[in-house]
């Protein structure tokens, strides 16, 4: 192997090991935005979760919370409601659940957008597909032990059945249903975190 072909070989190494370490990277910045954004987003900062949301759409478009199945542009649209911006906030939405069908996080804030846009048929169908399929979703983690945890005190699934209620009975204040699907979104992705993180207290090992 003569001089130069080895020099490659070490040049097309060097090459890979640096887009390993630059993939890495861009994974770790993603999952520190998330993050960030989803706090941000909790903390009634919907501005900053936008920014921090959007950069991930740059480095990994693609990006999905496999454990709540909800992706990056769900969240992005979800920012983008709260700060009134409703036709992006349909577009970052349709665009969600064209990438994953099973976002039902998506489904629910995109019927919320439509509601308040005056497209309320349409909204009142994506609203309750949305929590219906949130609720299943939760309740089948739960069943399985993924999930023991989840909703001790009953106050979603409550709250979820006054909803779907709301929604048979077809005469109701459409405020009220925006608002209650509003909390409703927010605490069912709250009440995630805490019962994940009870469960890995559990679940972790004791010395």
């Amino acid at each position: 192997m003569s001089w130069r072909n080895s020099l490659d070989r070490r040049i097309r190494k060097m090459n890979l090991w640096a887009w390993l370490a630059i993939l890495s990277f861009l994974y770790g910045c993603t999952s520190a935005e998330m993050q960030l954004g989803r706090q941000a987003l909790f903390n009634n900062k919907p501005d900053e979760a936008l920014v921090r949301f959007q950069r991930v759409t740059v480095s990994d478009p693609n990006y999905v919370n496999t454990y709540y199945q909800e992706g990056v542009w769900t969240y992005v649209g979800r920012a983008q409601y709260l700060t009134g911006k409703l036709p992006e906030a349909r577009q970052s939405l349709e665009r969600a659940l064209s990438l994953h069908s099973d976002d039902y996080f998506a489904r629910l804030y995109l019927g919320l957008v439509l509601a308040r846009s005056g497209d309320r048929s349409e909204g009142l169908k994506d609203i309750e597909n949305g929590i219906k399929g949130i609720y299943q979703a939760n309740e089948n983690m739960r069943e399985h032990g993924t999930l023991e945890l989840w909703d001790q005190q009953k106050v979603i699934r409550k709250e979820t059945e006054s909803i779907l209620a709301m929604i048979s009975g077809k005469d109701f204040d459409w405020n009220k249903l925006i608002s209650d699907c509003e909390w409703l979104g927010r605490k069912f992705e709250e009440e995630l975190d805490l019962a994940m993180e009870d469960d890995q207290i559990d679940n972790s090992p004791r010395w």
